[in-house]
């Protein structure tokens, strides 16, 4: 190369080649944006309440009380109450005055609650003293749980009863949920939709099953009973549109026309459902309906699109349609008290099938939220009813992080004060994990709050494992009340959060081993009415209820329920990872995430390999934790087995608990295998040592033993499933590959470097006869210096030109291969189609006289040679596994692979298009390479979308592991990543406009070819 111009122009090809590599390699590290920070971590201190002896209550008699419903079934629970008890001693008479002279704040001084009473009188002659009615029932229920729990019934004599936090709610339960042991089994639906009453509606007139109704009202009247038993004031039942007509729209038909199966349907659910949530309310209980935001059905969407020109949801306008049918909702089901919306999740893992019922994400900007807030709480105040919105948003658009973020908060939210609204947050920084600190956005504002908890923990197997929370709630109450004066109440989760049949078959009041999650129902309740409470007490008081009137039967279940959190923080998380905040990909990765999520272990790279990084220097640490979580549960187990069968109310219930726990040691065994397993496979592409190597080898055989042993032992059961390891197996049969697959890629970059050398001897006349030695040379030359192209590729005969497309493309082939193990041909057909089609569209674009398409063929070969020797290099160290370990976590060294990478690419367009200037032109050879590339986009663009772009990512994603397999599962890779559903289309259509500009310039006329000089 000695042509100065020629140099000049090589060096500003490279340039711009390098720094659009180092454009790419910055947007996609600032995009990746993986990086961690302490996190303050709440330290849990579990404590075991001291042995006390059953206080055998009296048989109560009473003495007077108003007769009035709610204090009258208040009276029926202390009577059934006494009833259950393992024994009675003696009578006691209980008096029941409603004082209406005497206000609350005499027995409330901070006025804080409305349920406020005094116990008075004697220990055989009790008397609740209320200033109202909601206060002498509070009493009686409070007298009803000491008797179910086993405290003396005059503990609170002489003191007046108040609560901290008056406004207490719960979800549904299971109330309406069919028990389904087939579903469970299966353990493969992760559909979040309840499907509650799902026998009761109909899909047809008359729309509702009248026998399976009634079902359902015997269920909820028990258990509106068991709440208030409790002592919560709302509940919270799914749905709103289901009850609409929008007769306040337009003249009454311009949403629904009259004949429309929506308004019959909504007239049925009124008629059927109304007197049900009527009946809670007459209970005592607030009744809000819960909803997403959106939520449509198709009429409504086609009237909103028609009339608004799509999902408008900044225009105030817009909001004005649903502030009309709460005003219907609100006329004709006047007992309803309010309704609770939630903007952060949506789409069809929470819809029900075949239901034209369905909740749209598009609630996503600081403007959407305002306006929405602004126009329906218009309304509420309007109709003296409660808009609660709850602050999740899981990270989707620009309200993405008000959850966790007290700055988006007060952007969302700050000078929206009426007294109207109620914000819902859950109690931790992110979703119900533990290892997350207690979330700081609760702690500003200046609206009215709520806390969310969740009792049947969803990501700790669904309360299947003994999890006592009262140390972390108690602290969480501690800090937030002493920080907000606005927090008013709690909502719990008795059992929703999740999918409802992919984890253990668990049901309150109705079915599996409920009365584990029952203790966070009940801590998080006396909680929130008494702060002070010593959470250990609580779980004495359930243990009494629910197992044993024993104080030493009692005794050894606090002290196994002392030692459940540190099976499940220890067994379930790795604790150097999950004790630190992770940020990736604008989102905020759960502190789990090697179970992603609820029972699948996940196998993909970019999780396992970034939880090493995170937690390379406390390895041990995080391998050890498995083995800390077994001897927990080990404790646990021995405790349990102490106790005589023959003191608990109920032998059944001491087997289960002792299978729990043999479920719980083999689950946990299992793991942590799987931990070692796959913390040990990234030591070694990280360390390359034999030890490391070694370890790994060790631990594998580890997992795939225990993996069979705990399938064989728990898969199909419904009630303790085996966790689901697809996703394991799948990245760790990949990993199996990476030593022969490193092997490979060092073949490969050894045939390639030999192919390379032997090009270049074959400058010599001696080497040149040698077999396809001119086929190398040219290759060679036309990789490097494709002005050349033209004039070797002329002097080969047909056996060089057949190996001189047969070499790149088997090249090319099989580093393809060796990137995916093999095991990825949804990868394979990507790539290695898109080189076809952009192969194919050059030679047709520039067939012609001389040496036609094959200079560019050359040039496209010799350059994409040199990428392979790339692609290889990187391969062999630790195969594929290694490629992608470096990927995640080095930032170094991903962006100077990027950057060559990109350059080398952009060099295969570049040299083919110089390689055919001498034939065609610049222009028509810049417009064949132009069209050939937009061709390759499209197709493979086409061929995505037409498969359907989430569907296509799913399937690329299970074969490549790079991302969780649950991913698609749950939100979908496009939802949680945030790529538009359209993005497929959107692509191919400029790959075809690249295409149709490529065959404009293509269209010059063509120039006589002229051998260039050599040079």
């Amino acid at each position: 190369m000695t042509h100065p111009g020629r140099i000049l122009r090589v060096g500003i090809a490279a340039s711009i080649l390098l720094a659009l590599g180092g454009g790419v390699a910055f947007a996609l590290t600032d995009a990746l944006g993986i990086r961690s920070e302490p996190s303050d971590v709440p330290v849990e201190t579990s404590a075991v309440a001291p042995l006390t002896p059953y206080a055998v209550p009296p048989v109560f008699s009473s003495a007077g009380a108003p007769e009035l419903p709610r204090l009258q079934a208040a009276l029926a629970e202390l009577r059934a109450a006494t009833a259950d008890a393992p024994e009675t001693r003696g009578t006691a008479s209980l008096a029941v005055e409603i004082d209406g002279s005497t206000s609350p704040t005499e027995y409330a001084p901070d006025g804080e609650s409305d349920d406020t009473y005094r116990l008075t009188g004697t220990p055989d002659a009790l008397r609740i003293v209320a200033p109202s009615e909601a206060g002498a029932v509070r009493g009686v229920y409070d007298l009803a749980s000491a008797v179910r729990d086993g405290r003396p019934v005059d503990e609170r004599l002489g003191e007046t009863v108040t609560s901290r936090l008056g406004f207490r709610m719960a979800d549904l339960g299971a109330v309406g949920v069919a028990v389904d042991e087939e579903a469970h089994s299966a353990g493969d639906d992760y559909s979040h939709n309840s499907r509650a009453f799902e026998d009761v509606i109909l899909a047809d007139a008359p729309y509702i099953d009248e026998a399976a109704l009634a079902v359902a009202r015997d269920e909820f009247d028990d258990y509106v009973a068991h709440l208030l038993a409790e002592g919560y004031t709302a509940v919270s039942v799914p749905g709103l549109l289901e009850y609409l007509t929008f007769s306040d729209v337009g003249d009454g038909t311009a949403v629904y026309a009259p004949d429309d199966e929506h308004v019959a349907r909504a007239l049925a659910m009124r008629e059927a459902f109304g007197p049900i949530w009527e009946s809670a309310s007459d209970a005592g209980l607030e009744v809000f309906l819960r909803t997403d935001m959106l939520v449509v059905t198709t009429p409504l969407e086609d009237y909103l699109e028609d009339r608004f020109g799509g999902l408008t949801t900044e225009d105030p306008a817009f909001w004005g349609v649903y502030a009309a049918g709460l005003d219907e909702l609100y006329r004709e089901m006047p007992y309803l008290d309010g309704v609770l919306i939630r903007i952060g999740e949506a789409g069809q893992v929470y819809d029900m099938p075949e239901w034209d019922y369905r909740s749209a994400l598009a609630v996503t900007t600081v403007d959407a939220v305002r306006t929405m807030l602004t126009t329906l709480l218009e309304q509420a105040e309007r109709s003296a009813r409660e808009l609660i919105f709850r602050t999740w948003s899981v990270g989707v658009g620009a309200v993405g992080d008000m959850h966790t973020n007290p700055e988006s908060y007060l952007a969302v939210l700050d000078g929206i004060d009426s007294d109207r609204l109620i914000v819902s947050t859950k109690y931790t920084l992110g979703d119900f994990y533990s290892h997350l600190p207690i979330n700081d956005t609760l702690e500003v504002g200046t609206q009215r709050r709520i806390i969310e908890f969740q009792s049947r923990r969803e990501f700790e197997n669904f309360g299947a494992f003994p999890n006592d929370l009262g140390p972390l709630y108690a602290e969480a109450f501690d800090r937030l009340l002493a920080a907000n004066p606005n927090i008013e109440g709690i909502w719990t989760w008795t059992q929703d959060g999740g999918p409802w049949r992919a984890g253990p078959l668990s049901l309150e009041l109705k079915a599996g081993f409920w009365q584990l999650a029952e203790l966070n129902t009940e801590l998080a309740v006396r909680l929130a009415r008494d702060p002070a409470l010593d959470p250990a007490h609580v779980t004495a008081d359930w243990a009494r209820r629910w197992f044993s009137a024993d104080p030493d039967t009692v005794h050894a279940i606090g002290t196994a329920m002392a030692e459940s959190r540190t099976a499940i923080t220890e067994g379930l998380y790795i604790g150097p990872f999950a004790d630190r905040r992770v940020f990736a990909v604008g989102l905020e990765p759960p502190p789990m995430m090697w179970i992603f999520e609820w029972d699948i272990p996940t196998g993909d790279s970019a999780s396992l390999d970034t939880i090493y990084a995170v937690s390379r220097d406390r390895l041990d640490e995080a391998i050890d934790g498995g083995a800390h979580a077994l001897e927990a549960v080990e404790r646990m187990r021995a405790a349990i087995e102490a106790t005589d069968a023959a003191a608990w109310h109920d032998p059944g219930l001491r087997e289960e608990f002792a299978a729990t726990l043999d479920y719980e040691a083999d689950t946990l065994a299992m793991l942590a295998d799987y931990r070692e397993t796959v913390l040990r496979a990234a030591e070694w592409h990280d360390t390359r040592s034999g030890a490391a190597h070694d370890a790994w080898s060790t631990a594998r055989e580890a997992f795939r033993e225990s993996a069979a042993e705990h399938e064989a032992a728990y898969g199909g059961d419904p009630y303790r499933p085996a966790f689901n390891l697809t996703a394991a197996r799948l990245g760790t049969e990949r990993a199996e590959r990476d030593p022969a697959m490193s092997w490979s890629a060092g073949v490969m970059l050894g045939l390639v470097l030999a192919w390379v050398g032997y090009g270049i001897a074959a400058r010599s006349d001696r080497v040149r006869r040698w077999p396809a030695a001119g086929a190398a040379r040219a290759m060679w030359v036309a990789g490097t210096r494709p002005w050349r192209a033209a004039e070797l590729v002329s002097e080969l005969g047909r056996g060089d030109r057949v190996v001189l497309l047969a070499v790149p493309v088997l090249a090319l082939s099989l580093s393809r291969g060796i990137l995916t193990w093999f095991a990825a041909p949804a990868h394979l057909i990507a790539t290695l189609g898109a080189w076809a089609v952009f192969g194919i569209v050059l030679v047709l674009l520039l067939r012609g006289p001389g040496s036609g398409w094959t200079a560019p063929v050359a040039a496209v070969g010799g350059a994409a040679m040199l990428r392979v020797g790339l692609l290889s290099a990187v391969l062999a160290p630790s195969g594929p596994g290694g490629y992608w370990f470096g990927f995640w976590t080095d930032e170094v060294a991903r962006s100077a692979y990027v950057v060559i990478s990109f350059a080398l690419f952009g060099w295969v367009l570049v040299a083919a298009a110089w390689a055919s200037t001498p034939a065609v032109g610049a222009r028509r050879a810049t417009g064949a390479v132009v069209a050939a590339a937009g061709a390759a986009v499209a197709a493979i663009a086409l061929l995505v979308a037409a498969i359907g772009l989430e569907a296509a990512l799913t399937v690329w994603n299970d074969q490549m592991a790079l991302l969780p397999w649950g991913l698609s599962r749950i939100l979908g890779i496009t939802v949680h990543l945030g790529i538009p559903a359209d993005a497929a289309w959107w692509i191919a259509g400029l790959g075809a406009a690249a295409f149709a500009a490529g065959l404009g310039l293509a269209a010059a006329p063509r120039r006589r070819w002229i051998a260039a000089p050599a040079g």
